[in-house]
């Protein structure tokens, strides 16, 4: 193993170890058996060290989505995903907080893929008409509340005890992404915690249908937007120009984008 490997691995242990996940350079070059000049060398400083930290810890988490071959619906991908985000979270908490810092003034190159990664999954969605939002806008909500979950999960877990947090705000996002029929099929059974004791099942079950049918009224012409934008992108030849296609990609998106009632 290189001097800077292993200066790197011994800086993530000790980042994973630490209380507040916070480490020195004097530490690191203890546990790694280095003089400061050799970590300075590789790195720069402190903060291109933890910089060089967080490279590593978003390469370990897209270790678990770039292996991953695409499955037949994209929306239990999705599902799967954001799971799988928390999951990491939660294994890694000060690695998580470190990847996440505000103090990172440039995302990593792999904060980027990721972000690819999840855009890519919804552009599948939508070109099954299944989104009802642009996948570009849609990516953004996902992501934004991942992390804010997970970051509360793992910063503040005396706090948020409930188990099933992340599983609702979850399923509350991808209720405003994904169009009405493709939820109502995940929630046909409704959760019994949720219902009012002094509903019967009959009157909740007629209610959700109605809901739901209004609901895809209202989304038909956002979800076609968005999948008539994913197709056009997927044309083997333009037949637009670009002026044109610029022009018709904004009509579609301001018509998936627009904020609904």
């Amino acid at each position: 193993m290189s001097t800077k490997a292993r200066i790197l691995e011994v800086a993530a242990a000790l980042v994973a170890e630490s209380p507040d996940g916070d480490v020195s350079t004097r530490a690191v070059c203890e546990a790694a058996g280095v003089g400061a000049p050799a970590l300075y060398r590789h790195f720069g400083d402190k903060e291109g060290l933890l910089s060089a930290v967080v490279d590593h810890g978003w390469d370990k988490y897209l270790a678990t989505k770039r292996d991953r071959a695409p499955g037949a619906d994209p929306v239990q991908d999705l599902r799967d995903g954001w799971d799988t985000h928390v999951e990491f979270a939660l294994h890694n908490p000060n690695l998580y907080r470190l990847m996440n810092s505000p103090a990172m003034r440039k995302p990593p190159a792999a904060a980027l893929e990721s972000h690819r990664i999840l855009t890519a999954d919804l552009q599948r969605a939508a070109e099954q008409g299944k989104l009802r939002l642009a996948p570009e806008l849609a990516a953004q909500i996902i992501m934004s509340a991942n992390v804010g979950v997970a970051l509360m999960l793992v910063s503040r877990p005396a706090t948020f005890t409930d188990e099933s947090v992340s599983r609702r705000v979850r399923d509350s996002v991808h209720t405003m992404v994904f169009t009405p029929d493709v939820m109502a099929a995940r929630t046909a059974t409704p959760d019994p915690s949720t219902l009012d004791p002094s509903t019967s099942e009959a009157d909740t079950s007629g209610t959700s249908r109605t809901v739901a049918t209004t609901e895809a009224d209202d989304s038909r012409l956002p979800a076609t937007a968005a999948r008539l934008n994913a197709l056009l992108r997927q044309a083997p030849a333009p037949v637009l120009s670009p002026a044109e296609d610029a022009l018709l990609t904004e009509w579609l998106n301001r018509l998936s984008n627009a904020p609904r009632s």
